[in-house]
């Protein structure tokens, strides 16, 4: 039987949970060197690389029984569900939103194209004007971006050896460091004119990720759940650097695969398991659900300029909200689909047993 790794999926929650903190706070700080989670962004980056470990975890030993057809099924029926729920979130948001006046620019049928395209990850026309390559939720950038790896993986990483799988690392590495030196940071391919960004913030961390598991070099501590978190968390909360971008490629290459084997060799019981379970349920469906609430309370931040004092109870109910979103959405919609698409397309037919001869 496969080792589990609990704790890389209870750090995987605690990434989501940082991120909707972050967005929370980028409602009143756009500046990230002023921001109190200065580098919250690389969650995406953690989530990246705890992808390439995961995909490698539980398909390598699998091509055997199954093609790329049958993988891209198996990923699709785990993925996009919550993609198509999100996406219709962000549309209910986007012309309910009464913060804002998109809904009035944008018009209906403007919108549903947008929707139509957005459901397929592709980018799609900006309605905000904020440049996004996915505008009624911005996250999604990120799962176009785990698609690609995904097709990279089943097409050419699942066929490289050792040697190829290091080179094509250091390479990506390499141009990680030459873009986040030049731009100053990675919190970038979000949008139409900084896509390319995002091609090279994924490449490393998901092959790197890939490399980790199969090198098997993982490392045991004791606590290795709080460690690995307060780690985790302490990278996100450091300050802007003067060579901001080479600490956030820094991170990225060495302290996220650092944390990961951390994570993969330690171990986790009782209450602390629980809440690995919980986090891990809840980490997906609450990263790609929360951000078009995100969208409301920026619009409330900046037509109402609130006070710290003012804006802390509703930030502190969307916050619950999110939860709760992520949640219900989980267990009354994602759980449910995922479950009738197995049946309908991934339960192979049993064979027919052979019938008897007559003579």
């Amino acid at each position: 039987m496969k080792p589990h790794y609990p704790i890389l999926d209870g750090l995987r929650g605690v990434a989501a949970l940082l991120v909707v903190v972050f967005h929370l706070f980028e409602a009143h700080q756009t500046n990230f060197a002023l921001h109190p989670i200065h580098h919250g962004y690389l969650a995406v980056d953690f989530f990246f690389l705890l992808s390439g470990f995961v995909v490698g975890y539980a398909y390598d030993d699998r091509w055997g029984q199954m093609d790329v057809w049958d993988f891209a099924k198996i990923r699709l029926t785990r993925l996009h569900p919550l993609i198509v729920l999100s996406v219709i979130i962000g549309a209910v948001c986007f012309w309910l939103d009464p913060f804002g006046t998109g809904a009035a620019q944008a018009g209906p049928w403007k919108l549903l194209g947008v929707a139509l395209l957005t459901l397929t990850l592709l980018p799609a026309p900006d309605l905000r004007s904020w440049g996004e390559t996915h505008s009624l939720n911005g996250p999604l950038w990120s799962l176009l971006q785990e698609y690609l790896a995904n097709a990279l993986y089943a097409l050419v990483g699942r066929r490289l050896g050792r040697g190829g799988l290091w080179a094509l690392v250091l390479l990506s590495a390499g141009a990680l460091t030459w873009a986040a030196v030049q731009n100053g940071h990675v919190a970038s391919g979000w949008g139409h004119s900084n896509f390319w960004f995002a091609i090279v913030r994924m490449l490393y961390p998901f092959f790197a990720g890939l490399l980790l598991f199969r090198s098997r070099r993982l490392l045991r501590i004791p606590y290795a759940f709080p460690v690995c978190a307060a780690l985790l968390t302490l990278l996100f909360c450091l300050p802007y650097f003067p060579n901001n971008g080479l600490y956030e490629a820094a991170t990225i290459i060495l302290a996220f695969p650092l944390i990961v084997a951390l994570g993969a060799g330690g171990q986790v019981g009782g209450a602390g398991a629980k809440l690995c379970k919980w986090l891990a349920d809840l980490s997906y469906p609450l990263y790609i659900t929360h951000y078009p609430l995100i969208y409301l309370y920026i619009g409330w931040v900046a037509k109402t300029k609130p006070t710290p004092q003012q804006a802390l109870p509703v930030a502190a109910a969307l916050f619950a909200v999110a939860l709760l979103l992520a949640w219900a959405a989980l267990k009354l919609y994602d759980e449910p689909v995922r479950a009738w698409l197995k049946r309908r397309f991934l339960t192979k037919p049993a064979a027919a047993k052979p019938q008897p001869v007559n003579a």
